[in-house]
């Protein structure tokens, strides 16, 4: 995700991030490294070209300098779409860890799961971010690995409740 404009909010202490897909995130100091503070203030915020605009790089008084990358930013405003890609991210790793510790080929794996080769690599792909949940699972079952979600509450929030 691209970042169109970034700025500084000193009274809240975050940083204002606007992307080209029209989303406003904020990203607080106290999560930046290094951590800006009121005796270490920042000098400059700007977009980072050189890390393709999917970044901010900000500059400290003692000339200290901190790149935030947008992932970062998504996952502390925890975006919905990038969390479940990020889930997504995780069970495919798990999954190809699974597949070398199976001891089964490809060829067999692909006939278990009623798919063809080329289809389980995209599977695997971690950078492959349109398959479902569904066929990881799926591919989990066949490796014998039992998947179980956990659903849990944020302090705070809904505390009445358990699942």
């Amino acid at each position: 995700m691209k970042v169109k404009k970034v700025s500084i909010n000193n009274k809240r202490k975050e940083f204002s991030v606007d992307t080209y897909s029209g989303t406003a995130y904020t990203f607080p100091y106290a999560e930046a490294d290094p951590r800006p503070d009121s005796r270490n203030r920042i000098e400059e915020v700007f977009v980072d070209s050189e890390l393709g605009n999917e970044a901010i790089t900000y500059v400290l008084n003692s000339g200290d300098e901190g790149s935030i990358h947008m992932e970062q930013i998504l996952e502390y405003n925890e975006d919905p779409n990038y969390m479940a890609d990020l889930l997504t991210y995780k069970l495919t790793l798990e999954a190809r860890q699974e597949i070398e510790n199976s001891g089964l080929s490809r060829r067999q794996i692909a006939k278990r799961l009623k798919t063809s080769v080329a289809q389980l690599y995209r599977l695997l792909d971690p950078a492959n971010t349109s398959k479902s949940i569904n066929q990881l699972v799926a591919l989990l079952h066949i490796l014998n690995c039992e998947v179980n979600l956990v659903v849990n509450y944020r302090t705070g929030e809904r505390a009445h409740r358990s699942c």
